[in-house]
């Protein structure tokens, strides 16, 4: 199984080009060119580990379109899950898609004042779907 850990962004800005001290404020506005950070779910899914059980995530800030873009995640990449939220609702609320499914996952305001976090619900569904994606493999 690969747990793919979330970006924190999809972009960067290289070390290469990093000022190497402070930026002053006293010159013209400042203009940053940043670069992609390189996509590594495609090799992963087609060369490295092409028999894996492979999870993603999507977040999104615009609750709208989370389900498209996970749903072309899942299009594009070919891999088996996609554990999808917004960014105002991560902590109580994902929905995770297969090719087949949606299934949503939420806390209950009793389990939240508990402490409990989504990610042992997650964690929960996910073990299940790999323990039967061995099974059927």
């Amino acid at each position: 199984m690969f747990y793919l850990a979330a970006a924190v962004s999809d972009f960067y800005v290289p070390v290469s080009e990093m000022p190497e001290h402070k930026i002053q404020s006293s010159r013209s506005p400042l203009q940053i060119t940043m670069k992609m950070v390189p996509k590594m779910l495609s090799p992963l899914v087609k060369d490295w580990a092409p028999k894996a059980f492979i999870i993603s995530f999507k977040l999104e800030t615009d609750p709208s379109i989370v389900i498209d873009r996970a749903r072309n995640a899942l299009e594009v990449y070919r891999h088996q899950v996609v554990v999808a939220n917004s960014l105002e609702s991560r902590r109580s609320s994902v929905v995770i898609l297969t090719k087949d499914s949606e299934t949503k996952i939420l806390l209950s305001e009793e389990e939240v004042g508990k402490g409990i976090d989504i990610e042992e619900k997650i964690v929960g569904d996910l073990q299940s779907r790999h323990m039967a994606f061995i099974h059927d493999n």
